[in-house]
């Protein structure tokens, strides 16, 4: 059996940006705090934790305090930019613009449903 592997294969560009972000602030700190696994890609991510990456989950974000942030291309809902306002953390946005878009999308159909009434 021979497998061949398609040379446009890879990361999305959101990832590849996320990564990129990542890379750039580690170069510049040395350390940056992730939520999340930055990539489904356990040697990707080892990589970039030998470079000071720590991948932290929201209860971890609720500890942090005057720091910095990176959000994944998969995007965070308002409460970690909520949490991040109060705890002086500065936030590393590398959410993927298809995916703020689809989020945008999904929360317009929310609101204009008869369904949610006047308690959003």
């Amino acid at each position: 059996m021979q497998i061949e592997i398609d040379p446009q294969s890879g990361f999305c560009f959101g990832v590849v940006y996320a990564i990129q972000m990542a890379e750039e602030q580690l170069a510049a700190h040395g350390e940056l705090y992730c939520l999340g696994d930055i990539v489904h890609n356990n040697m990707e991510v080892e990589r970039l934790q030998a470079k000071g990456l720590k991948i932290i989950d929201n209860e971890d974000l609720k500890n942090l305090r005057n720091t910095r942030v990176l959000i994944r291309a998969h995007g965070e809902p308002p409460e970690t930019y909520k949490t991040a306002i109060e705890n002086n953390i500065d936030l590393i946005d590398a959410s993927c613009p298809v995916v703020l878009k689809l989020q945008h999308r999904v929360r317009e159909g929310f609101l204009d449903s008869e369904d949610v009434g006047a308690n959003w």
